[in-house]
């Protein structure tokens, strides 16, 4: 069989005092799809980057069909037949995509024979499930193409191990089905082996033959899918005496007046060309819409124009009736508050304190200044004492206010950016991605916080590539393709399929009708029929979570 057995013996790898990796001991038998579970800080990103020789283990072998390998490199591994699509991307900038999938290969030769390249490029890439421009660079490709690269990169090579770190964040439902699909088919015709890290139960279930389970980097499930149960999962994720998941509870009521007003709004992308184009929307409080597009079809420029970070070529915008422009001042008086897509590069300032970037909105107002006519000093004392109040309200997890914000995971800095932009009751909330590659423990918090903002009367405006999370957390969804909505349904009636073929550009019919009928607890439901993050598996008579869940 040309897909290879993955054993690991101990595996161990120590970060000075810390234990990443506590002697993990793992069998991946070939031709089969592994899936690789745990909260975010459970090893899982460490055992691979183990494997695939990014990082040298202090203890332990790994071996390749039974024989122990050296793997000291990423070429090492990839010669091994290993390859591995990483969370965060490794693409080139400079370089086009036809160039990027050629370098994936190593070994280049000096004179590369472009017409030949191309007509094996391009052949290639009629066997794959989504296409991109040979000639396009990553510079400009949106970060759901980029990610798409990444995939294309490895099934190019046509590895005997194939590692994914959660792949289908930012595909269509039919495109993860059909991308995960046809890797499970190679493994199982014997071609590769497939190790799948994910958040998704749904996932597991569809697609892999065996699970494991990390937990501060030691190993303590491992079991094949059929005789597993979410419970069970979830439960060897978070230890026992642990509450799995919190209960998500929607209060049932007529959405309010509308808050935020988009009409005929026209935006540009980087490359001039029209990203929004006549995008009309509106959202009522006590409502979250969410819209879901595959990434690229002008929801960052979207976002980016209702923050501020982008201008308006046309179209009017509104918030409580009055012309909304976001600017800092507006922003305070009309409580608009907003949760960016990578917060860290687009909500925080990374070399300063947590307890600065948690005083970015109010520095300058009192109590944490003095008046204008003394100085207007900033009284960092205040600051920092709010910041340690927020530090434990939100559990965000830092060696103090005063570490610098750079320095915290990606759950926490969501954490930390939520609590600064939900102090005061935000009226409108402006959320992009809020969980994307977070685990299902961060993610239930997030959720159970916007979800709680909404049930105090919030407008809630979600831009999400992940149509599990739409369809667990909107009362209405809309879908947005090349820039307008093309779809528009209450999320209750919202079919997983239907949505993702409109997400694709291959709906009929058209724009349905938004009903005006209250928000439904049934959203939960179709959420879970059509497979959600782990942490929204509840029994059927949850009790409500307290507002502050």
């Amino acid at each position: 069989m040309h897909a290879l057995t993955l054993e690991t013996y101990q595996l161990t790898k120590r970060f000075g005092p810390f234990i990443a990796l506590d002697g993990v001991s793992l069998k991946v038998r070939p031709g089969t799809v592994h899936a690789l579970l745990g909260e975010n800080g459970a090893g899982k990103s460490t055992f691979v980057k183990c494997v695939v020789g990014y990082y040298r283990p202090d203890d332990g072998a790994v071996l390749i069909d039974g024989r122990e390998q050296d793997i000291h490199s990423p070429v090492v591994a990839r010669d091994l037949g290993i390859g591995m699509v990483y969370q965060h991307f490794t693409v080139v900038p400079g370089m086009t995509v036809a160039e990027n999938l050629l370098l994936a290969r190593g070994h280049i030769p000096a004179v590369i024979h472009w017409k030949a390249a191309r007509a094996e490029l391009s052949a290639f890439l009629q066997t794959t499930p989504f296409k991109l421009d040979l000639d396009a660079t990553p510079l400009d490709l949106s970060a759901g193409e980029k990610q798409k690269l990444e995939i294309l990169k490895q099934l190019f090579l046509k590895p005997r191990l194939l590692i994914l770190d959660e792949p289908t964040s930012v595909l269509t439902p039919q495109e993860a089905d059909e991308v995960l699909g046809a890797l499970r088919e190679r493994a199982h015709a014997g071609d590769c082996s497939v190790i799948l890290i994910t958040h998704k139960f749904r996932e597991v279930t569809a697609f892999a033959d065996d699970v494991t389970v990390l937990r501060r980097g030691a190993l303590v499930e491992t079991c094949g899918v059929a005789t597993s149960s979410p419970q069970r999962l979830a439960q060897a994720m978070v230890g026992e005496g642990r509450a799995v998941h919190p209960p998500l509870t929607r209060e049932l009521r007529d959405p309010g007046e509308v808050h935020l007003a988009i009409q005929g709004l026209q935006v540009m992308g980087d490359r001039g060309e029209p990203a929004v184009r006549d995008f009309d929307l509106e959202v009522r409080r006590f409502e979250i819409v969410g819209v879901a597009g595959v990434s690229g079809n002008g929801q960052r420029e979207l976002m980016q124009s209702l923050t501020g970070q982008r201008a308006r070529q046309a179209g009017t915008v509104t918030v409580a009736g009055t012309p909304y422009t976001a600017s800092r001042r507006q922003n305070r008086r009309l409580k608009v508050r907003a949760l960016p897509e990578e917060p860290l590069q687009n909500a925080c300032v990374g070399e300063l304190s947590v307890a600065h970037n948690m005083g970015l909105r109010q520095f300058d107002e009192s109590p944490f200044a003095t008046p204008a006519a003394t100085g207007g000093w900033v009284r960092w004392g205040r600051l920092r004492q709010r910041a340690r109040g927020w530090i434990a309200d939100y559990g965000v997890k830092t060696q103090g206010e005063r570490a610098a914000i750079r320095t915290l995971s990606g759950g926490n800095v969501q954490r930390a950016v939520l609590a600064r932009e939900l102090a005061g009751e935000a009226a409108l909330l402006l959320v992009s991605n809020p969980v994307f590659g977070l685990d299902f423990a961060a993610v239930a918090e997030i959720h159970g916080r916007l979800m709680a903002a909404r049930n105090r009367g919030a407008a809630v405006l979600l831009v999400s590539e992940d149509l599990d999370e739409l369809l667990t957390l909107a009362d209405r969804i809309v879908v947005m393709s090349e820039g307008r909505i093309v779809f528009e349904v209450p999320a209750h009636r919202a079919d997983r399929r239907e949505l993702g073929a409109f997400m694709g550009g291959k709906g009929h019919g058209g724009l349905a009708v938004t009903a005006g009928s209250a928000p439904n607890s049934a959203a939960n439901d179709a959420a879970l029929s059509a497979g959600t993050h782990l942490h929204t598996l509840r029994g059927a008579n949850a009790k409500p979570a307290p507002e502050a869940a």
